[in-house]
């Protein structure tokens, strides 16, 4: 199995700062940019505005000027129902999987974001793309990704978990399913997380990613 990992890892793009992270990091600064504008447009006056509500409104704004938004009563176009956790409803078409996330995991848009991009730079294999953001006008506004379908694959076991990580330089501090380096905390790597393909491969499908 160690042999399949190391031609797997071989294979990965030397250049961690994909064209898409770019993207990512172009849309998470404008946000930001804009929250900043906002606050110092109303410093003082809309006090029952929070932080989220803040960046769900200027995200909203955003999107639909991009056409990248998606209302609710059209999230069936984005293909057939598929199994949903805790913070993702699935939808397949093809060979694609997208992800709405309702943001219960990491609380912001732009957490959310930065999330996208560190999964993108560790797992480059089952890199994210941003597709929109969707929700109820005016209330949820909710991120949209994109991620390659992983077909004829089961679930990973743990130990085949561990052994992965560690192939790619990541310890395990001694919970199951929670490894670091010197750069990033990654944890809940549980199988319904992981898979495996016909070929031994293994692909890291989702994550809970923190940079130190």
């Amino acid at each position: 199995m160690t042999n399949d990992i190391f031609e797997q890892l071989s294979q990965r793009s030397s250049d961690e700062e994909t064209a898409e992270n770019r993207r990512i990091h172009e849309v998470a600064d404008e946000l930001r940019r804009r929250c900043r504008l906002y606050e110092a447009q109303f410093r003082g006056g809309e006090k029952d505005v929070n932080a989220f509500d803040k960046e769900q409104r200027i995200t909203e704004q955003y999107a639909k000027e991009k056409g990248i938004w998606l209302s609710m009563a059209d999230i069936h176009k984005l293909g057939v129902p598929g199994p949903s956790g805790n913070e993702n409803d699935l939808y397949v078409s093809d060979d694609l999987v997208y992800k709405v996330n309702n943001l219960l995991n990491c609380g912001s848009i732009l957490r959310f974001l930065d999330r996208t991009m560190w999964h993108n730079e560790l797992f480059y294999d089952t890199s994210y793309t941003l597709f929109g953001f969707c929700g109820f006008e005016g209330r949820t506004v909710m991120p949209v990704v994109q991620q390659q379908l992983i077909k004829n694959a089961r679930p990973a076991t743990q130990i085949e978990i561990d052994t992965y990580m560690a192939a790619i330089g990541f310890d395990n501090g001694g919970i199951q399913g929670k490894f670091e380096n010197n750069q990033y905390e990654v944890w809940d790597l549980l199988p319904r997380n992981v898979l495996k393909d016909e070929e031994g491969d293994i692909y890291i499908i989702d994550a809970e990613i923190n940079h130190k």
